[in-house]
């Protein structure tokens, strides 16, 4: 199972990190053999941070070995495609085709949802619609030129992006999705189930991998099998679609001082009010011994790659104790 470290982007607003960190954090990952990936988060107006193509561009300038990509791209179906794909075509580029560009629907509770709903005239159930359509003219605008597009929501004739981004055939597209997590897997209705396996078959049918923020190891292994079924169905190799979990850590000897940070640091970083339980599902928190063991069951069910998020104000500190006590455990 491979490790990826998710930059804490938005951590920048309450005074964590600097820019500057953020970048330095990347070149460290990058220069160990322990990370194969560097992510970081986006929002617009839901959860506002650090715009996450622009950190990328840095990220990739001061990289050489590691995938980056943006997890989950919230903002996916509120930005102009064809624009996304001349910008992501550049940035794979810079990036000598090191990007994965994973899309989610961006729906959140937050009021910041609501404002984004206002500005953009785009309704929860549109930003599904959308983000079909703008995957497959990401897709398209990628491989192909003098492109044609007619679609629900965004129509176009030919039109050619230059350049092309670096990675052939083309940087690798992931979908998000999280639908339904709130709900014991065990205490789901029919219709609670067939919503989430509706929410899956987007991956199926259109995505390079999965990635999810999902932490009950029971209700991951579910949708990852559901998914795979979903994708052999549509005569798809279900080893072709990277499986790639959205995760926490907090490395402390104490391990309920080391939770109680973690709610603390994810509380302002979602702008919630998280109940304890969550956060000893999402984070691997404790000792190294008890990190290690809480990501084991990750690989137990056959996850490809975890990505960490520090969620300590400390991040220079557990950085590199993380690195040394943990992820040799995942080499």
């Amino acid at each position: 199972m491979r490790i990826g470290l998710t930059l804490p982007n938005r951590a920048i607003s309450f005074g964590v990190v600097t820019a500057e960190d953020l970048l330095r954090m990347a070149e460290i990952a990058d220069q160990s053999d322990l990370f194969q990936s560097v992510w970081v988060g986006d929002s617009l107006l839901g959860k506002p941070r650090f715009d996450s193509t622009v950190m990328l561009s840095a990220i990739a300038a001061r990289t050489e070995r590691i995938r980056i990509g943006v997890a989950c791209m919230a903002s996916f179906p509120l930005r102009d495609p064809v624009q996304l794909a001349y910008q992501w075509a550049s940035l794979d580029l810079l990036a000598r085709g090191r990007t994965v560009l994973t899309a989610c629907t961006g729906v959140v509770e937050q009021a910041g949802g609501a404002v984004e709903g206002r500005l953009y005239n785009v309704r929860p159930r549109e930003r599904a619609e959308r983000l079909i359509e703008w995957v497959e003219i990401l897709k398209r605008l990628w491989t192909q030129d003098d492109v044609t597009f007619e679609g629900q929501h965004y129509r176009f004739s030919g039109i050619t992006i230059e350049p092309k981004p670096a990675a052939k055939p083309r940087p690798p597209i992931w979908i998000a999705n999280n639908a339904g997590r709130k709900t014991p897997l065990h205490q789901r209705t029919p219709e609670q189930l067939e919503f989430i396996r509706r929410t899956n078959t987007r991956v199926a049918a259109f995505a390079d991998g999965w990635q999810t923020a999902v932490c009950d190891v029971d209700d991951v292994a579910w949708r990852l099998a559901d998914i795979r079924d979903q994708a052999a169905k549509l005569g798809r190799d279900p080893s072709e679609i990277e499986s790639h979990v959205y995760h926490n850590i907090n490395l402390q000897a104490d391990r309920t001082a080391a939770l109680e940070e973690s709610k603390r640091f994810l509380d302002i970083y979602y702008m919630t009010d998280y109940r304890p339980e969550y956060i000893d599902c999402w984070t691997a928190a404790g000792s190294a011994a008890e990190c290690i063991a809480h990501l084991e069951r990750f690989r137990q069910i056959g996850i490809d790659e975890v990505t960490l998020r520090i969620t300590s104000w400390d991040q220079f500190g557990q950085l590199p104790r993380v690195m040394d006590e943990v992820l040799p455990a995942f080499r």
